[in-house]
């Protein structure tokens, strides 16, 4: 996700923090130690109230990651690679795989607001002990608060909605009932979007009324509503791919660049006009060493250029998406790594023998689509 940056490691899963938790720790912070604490447990300190306050929302961020991570953990465990987990404003993002089976999906799917209820019901029950046992209000108060905050977070997750748990819970539940993937998938996503537009209507609703809270509501629905038509478009993506093998998707012979070249060579030798915005490298015996891409040969200094080479600049090809020929295409581009966009170097036998790029997957879905709907046409899709 852009705007995040990695801080460690989770059951092995790489960890993410997008830069809006810090905002929403703190604006729920404020309104915590400002407003809650201070209705249902009065006259103490400022600097109490304060205390409580950033210990709550620090919680309620680490009740967040639990949601994620068990999702994370039961993917793993089913045999579904987790690229990474990323917190961010709205709850968390957990990149994986595809789950080969609709049992599978929806356990995947459910872990999560479970999760939430199962922590969400341990401290509010904790919080009211707590108060029972000793009398400190004031942590039980903050327990109390961070349950009824989980069980409202399981809740919502649980709406019928892609991209919320509900959706994919949905989702597997059409598949289990229809045993078709696609039609399942495409079901739940257009759920996401009638879902979302409610929201969106019910928060300016809420604005109408002078309820500054339905634009946080409004924020969300408008969330759900694009993140669904993103993931519809995915779908029939998928579907009209079904069966393609990635031999017949690619592009070949490729345009290659030599690794141990310097960068003035590069461009001395026309390489600047190569027309792509990335170009596979191969050593001296010619096999694939991974991507240069053309913006990070243009930051090079120029007083560098004669000194800097290729493979200095390059994504290695552990880090590049690889496919062999008779690969399906779908699976590959499931799994395709981040650091270069949708770039799919095919080889074979330690060859390149060809690169699948974005406008061959625009082409491939496009000539597929038109045999799919005997003429019809489709809007073509924005690959990056």
């Amino acid at each position: 996700m852009t705007g995040s940056f990695r801080i460690g490691r989770i059951f092995g899963v790489p960890l993410r923090l997008h830069w809006s938790v810090p905002v929403l720790v703190l604006v729920i912070g404020f309104g915590l130690g400002r407003n809650t604490l201070p209705a249902w447990v009065p006259d103490r300190s400022s600097t109490v109230y304060a205390t409580a306050a950033v210990l709550g929302a620090v919680l309620l961020a680490v009740s967040l990651l639990l949601h994620e991570a068990a999702h994370a953990v039961a993917a793993r465990r089913s045999g579904i690679d987790v690229e990474d987990v990323t917190l961010w404003a709205l709850g968390g993002v957990t990149r994986m795989g595809r789950p080969r089976s609709a049992g599978v999906a929806l356990w995947v799917a459910v872990i999560g607001p479970l999760t939430s209820l199962v922590f969400g019901a341990a401290a509010l029950g904790a919080g009211i002990g707590l108060h029972a046992a000793s009398g400190w209000a004031l942590y039980a108060a903050l327990l109390a608060w961070l349950g009824w905050a989980n069980l409202l977070l399981g809740v919502f997750n649980l709406l019928p909605a892609v991209p919320l748990d509900g959706g994919r819970v949905l989702h597997a539940v059409i598949w289990m009932a229809t045993k078709d993937r696609d039609r399942s998938e495409l079901a739940a996503d257009r759920g996401g979007q009638i879902i979302g537009a409610l929201i969106v209507a019910a928060g300016w609703f809420m604005i109408l009324r002078g309820a500054p809270g339905g634009l946080w509501l409004a924020v969300i629905g408008l969330f759900i509503t694009f993140t669904a038509g993103v993931e519809r478009r995915r779908a029939a993506i998928s579907a009209a791919l079904r069966g393609v093998r990635v031999g017949d998707a690619m592009s070949a012979p490729v345009t290659t660049v030599s690794d141990w070249l310097t960068v003035d060579r590069f461009i001395e030798d026309g390489g600047g006009r190569a027309g792509h915005s990335v170009l596979p490298l191969t050593d001296l015996n010619g096999s694939p060493t991974g991507i240069v891409q053309l913006r990070s040969i243009a930051m090079v200094p120029v007083e560098r250029r004669a000194e800097v080479r290729m493979r200095d600049l390059a994504v290695p090809l552990s880090q590049c998406t690889v496919a062999a020929p008779d690969d399906l295409l779908n699976d590959v581009v499931d799994g395709v790594r981040t650091q270069v966009g949708l770039h799919i170097l095919v080889v074979e036998a330690r060859r390149l023998v060809g690169i699948v790029t974005p406008h061959d997957l625009t082409r491939t879905f496009e000539r597929r689509t038109v045999r799919r709907t005997a003429g019809g046409a489709a809007a073509p899709p924005r690959w990056r």
